[in-house]
């Protein structure tokens, strides 16, 4: 069974850093496409970037130029690093991986403060 761990969540000043980490049970990552979302309070799931198995990259608009996401396949891990965060990127973010069928972790809550 595939299983989606996220880590490095936690409260961090505007301005600052934090490094979210997804590991992937198995050693399948290689041959799928894994995003990252997140989903504030009261507001529905939304994308945030995507690394596809050939290592295209895609971004929101909203954190384009702040975020960079990246995959070390010999690790089953993909990452998200979150530069000059801002109150408005506070939320659960959520890793995705999609190869056959669409799983999803249990999220991680990234909290910034003003």
């Amino acid at each position: 069974q595939v299983q989606l761990v996220e880590s490095g969540g936690g409260l961090v000043q505007a301005g600052g850093s934090l490094r979210l980490s997804c590991a992937v049970s198995g050693n399948i990552i290689s041959r799928g496409g894994l995003s990252w979302y997140r989903q504030a309070p009261g507001d529905q799931r939304k994308w945030v970037a995507t690394i596809t198995s050939g290592g295209s990259r895609a971004y929101a608009d909203s954190v384009k130029g702040r975020f960079s996401i990246s995959r070390d396949n010999a690790k089953n891990t993909v990452y998200l690093q979150m530069n000059s965060l801002k109150p408005e990127d506070t939320a659960v973010y959520y890793c995705k991986l999609e190869i056959d069928r669409i799983y999803w972790g249990q999220g991680t809550q990234v909290t910034v403060s003003s």
